[in-house]
């Protein structure tokens, strides 16, 4: 049952996976995990804390793999593939096994399933791992023995160091806990099918010996478990506090629109958005109380990191990638016709009679056809195939506004010659236009002239230039210009004592425009 939406997601990942070129958070990434530990430790003191545990990831994996488009994501495409085949175990242990099938393919076909599973950063692994954590939360709910509290705990210690915003998850794994301490397991996460015995011996509300466990005892395990996160995260969130002025300057606060826009952007298309919420909806009608913990697993998270968003600037859409596994368990509950616990709908199969003399906690209505479930499946990837091919010619956004870093290298990688120098405007931009033709150039990058501290030296994603540019470009002949932006006299877009030294010394012999950037060649 699980096997299959993961498949279909990692071939449907897979396919041109390297098409796009690496965009500049790529490239960040690329940056960061190419420097020796020591020089990315210093990094992290800088900029991008939050993200150090990812990079020093990445550090292992691209030695081992190299630094292609295809290699940078692949750890992405077999985290997204897990994740939807975990999502189908969750919705198989939360509404049953039709209703978990369902969830994972459609989270296999959306657009945003691929786009970052298509992307080398954290948020594939941060997916996989709010899905896994959850899972793990259930069973360990249901049969709470110290191994499965334990596998939490390293899943929630593994998230935070993952992705900090991630753990907002954690609001909905408290209403869960405490609701469960309170009345007992029956009331969020109890088994679908409780004729199945062999799935839960020790029953939902004993231990593995059999030993009835507490509620007090069930909340002091859930808090113990988040021990290891809390010291690992504690310190990394300070460093990342107070980077968060450099980190996010870029980001606005939050407005009540940015919550209707959150669908389409989440979903990576706006129709397929709107599509999935409709529904979740259905399905968290449906699902009455076993609703709880998906629904709390969007909703929570979103509204924290609005509420949070309104004062200081972290509301980025992408942070809360991790939510659509949940979104699409409560589809797949509405596409497998789940009714909510306790009630039978007209027609429907009749009940078995479990072990313990109750009844299943839900029931498909009969003749209710799977075909007709997969056929709306179907009907959202079909809806999400334009975005789907967009997303593979450029990873950025608006898409409507590509940067073309590998056809401006090419520009250059045609026109070079021996002594050819190099320079950059805007140098810290966040489009990272030197980051762009180093990965693009590699040994064949012109020298870069006016820097005197480049990334790893100055422990930063930005290189520091001379003070003094027309001393600096002494010597130098023939210099190509890289500008962000299209830019009819890329000279006189040049600021500063940079373009004054430019325009004084060099004239313009050729430009080539590029989406997103101008390539000039000046000489003297």
């Amino acid at each position: 049952m699980w096997v299959v939406p993961g498949l279909l997601t990692l071939g449907i990942t897979l396919v041109g996976i390297g098409h796009a070129q690496p965009w500049r958070d790529e490239l960040a990434t690329w940056s960061a995990a190419t420097r020796p530990l020591p020089d990315l430790l210093r990094l992290t003191r800088v900029i991008d804390a939050a993200t150090g545990p990812y990079y020093a990831l990445m550090h292992g994996w691209t030695a081992l793999v190299g630094t292609s488009p295809t290699a940078l994501r692949l750890p992405s495409a077999l985290a997204m593939a897990a994740a939807a085949a975990l999502t189908a175990r969750l919705g198989a242990r939360l509404v049953g096994d039709r209703a978990g099938l369902l969830a994972g393919l459609l989270f296999a076909v959306l657009p945003a399933t691929s786009r970052y599973g298509q992307e080398a950063r954290p948020y594939a692994l941060a997916t996989l791992l709010a899905v896994l954590a959850t899972l793990l939360l259930v069973d360990a709910l249901r049969r709470p023995a110290w191994g499965r509290w334990a596998g939490y705990a390293l899943a929630v210690a593994a998230l935070a160091l993952v992705h900090l915003i991630a753990l907002t998850l954690l609001a909905a794994h408290a209403v869960v806990v405490l609701l469960t301490a309170a009345r007992g397991p029956a009331t969020v996460v109890d088994p679908p099918d409780r004729s199945r015995p062999e799935r839960f011996a020790a029953g939902p509300d004993r231990d593995a010996r059999g030993a009835p466990v507490s509620g007090r005892r069930l909340l002091a395990r859930w808090l113990l478990a988040l021990v290891p996160a809390v010291v690992l995260v504690t310190p990394l969130a300070l460093v990342a506090r107070g980077q968060r002025g450099r980190q996010l300057d870029w980001v606005d606060p939050a407005r009540l629109p940015d919550l209707a826009a959150l669908p389409g952007g989440l979903a990576q298309s706006g129709v397929v958005g709107g599509f999935l919420l409709a529904l979740a909806a259905l399905g968290a009608v449906r699902l009455g109380r076993r609703a709880l913990l998906p629904a709390a697993a969007v909703l929570l998270p979103v509204l924290l990191l609005f509420a949070a968003g309104t004062v200081v600037p972290l509301w980025v859409t992408r942070y809360l990638v991790f939510t659509v596994p949940f979104a699409c368990l409560l589809a797949g509950a509405a596409l497998a016709g789940t009714t909510p616990a306790g009630t039978t709908p007209a027609g429907a199969t009749p009940a078995r009679t479990a072990v313990n003399g109750t009844k299943p906690t839900g029931t498909a209505p009969a003749g209710a056809g799977l075909g007709a479930a997969l056929a709306l499946v179907a009907l959202a990837g079909l809806l999400g195939l334009p975005d789907q091919a967009a997303l593979r010619r450029t990873h950025e956004w608006p898409r409507g506004a590509p940067v073309d870093y590998a056809g401006a290298a090419r520009v250059i990688a045609a026109g070079e010659r021996p002594g050819d120098a190099i320079v950059y405007s805007l140098r810290d931009s966040w489009l990272f236009p030197d980051l762009g033709m180093a990965y693009h150039l590699g040994s064949r990058l012109p020298r870069d002239v006016l820097v005197v501290r480049d990334q790893r030296q100055g422990a930063d994603l930005w290189a520091t230039e001379c003070d003094a540019p027309a001393r600096c470009l002494a010597g130098v002949d023939r210099v190509w210009l890289v500008v962000t932006g299209r830019r009819a006299d890329p000279l006189a877009a040049v600021p500063g004592a940079k373009g004054a030294a430019l325009r004084d010394g060099f004239t313009v012999r050729q430009v080539w425009p590029r989406p997103g950037l101008t390539v000039a060649l000046l000489a003297r």
